[in-house]
C-alpha cells in the first residue's frame, strides 16, 4: 500500500526538513553553483545536472539560517514544483518516510505565519517541517526567475 505522505527527508542545521517523494527527482553531490545575474534573493544561482540548467533555491535564508558556504558534504535535492525543476542544498539526505495522514499536523496549528510549511510531523524524536515547493517562491520572484533564465 502506497502512502500519500511519502517523504524524503533532509536536514539544515541539525533541523530537519520533508519533500514529498513524488516532487522529487534524485539527490547528488554538490556541485559547483553558478551566480545568476538579476535572480530574485532566493536564488543562490544555477547547477548544470546531465545538461539541464537547474535555478538553486536557498532553503536556509527562506526559513532564516544562518548563512554558510555549501562543503564538500552537503547534497543537492532536485524536486519539481508546478513550474520547474529547482534544486534545494541540503546538509544531509538521511531517509525516506512514509507518513499516514493523521499523523501530520496542520502547518498554522503549530508555527502561525510559516507560509512555506505545509504540514508537520510529529515523531517521539522530534518533528519534521513539510516543505510546500508550491508556494517557496512568489509569483514576483517565479517570475523574476523566469526572467533571469531566460537572459542567461
Amino acid at each position: 500500500m502506497a502512502f500519500p505522505n511519502r517523504l524524503v527527508v533532509f536536514t539544515l542545521d541539525g533541523c530537519r526538513y520533508g519533500l514529498h517523494l513524488a516532487a522529487v527527482e534524485r539527490v547528488v553531490r554538490i556541485v559547483d553553483i553558478t551566480p545568476l545575474p538579476k535572480a530574485p534573493a532566493i536564488v543562490s544561482g544555477v547547477v548544470n545536472v546531465q545538461g539541464r540548467v537547474i535555478p538553486v533555491v536557498d532553503v536556509r535564508s527562506r526559513f532564516r539560517l544562518p548563512e554558510r558556504e555549501p562543503t564538500l558534504s552537503d547534497q543537492l535535492v532536485i524536486a519539481r514544483t508546478s513550474r520547474r525543476p529547482v534544486a534545494l542544498v541540503a546538509d544531509r539526505v538521511t531517509d525516506v518516510v512514509d507518513v499516514p495522514d493523521q499523523d501530520v499536523a496542520a502547518a498554522e496549528t503549530i508555527l502561525p505565519g510559516m507560509q512555506y510549511v505545509e504540514g508537520v510531523l510529529k515523531l517521539a524524536d522530534g518533528m519534521i517541517l513539510i516543505h510546500d515547493l508550491g508556494s517557496f517562491l512568489s509569483l514576483e520572484e517565479a517570475v523574476s526567475l523566469d526572467n533571469a533564465m531566460e537572459n542567461a
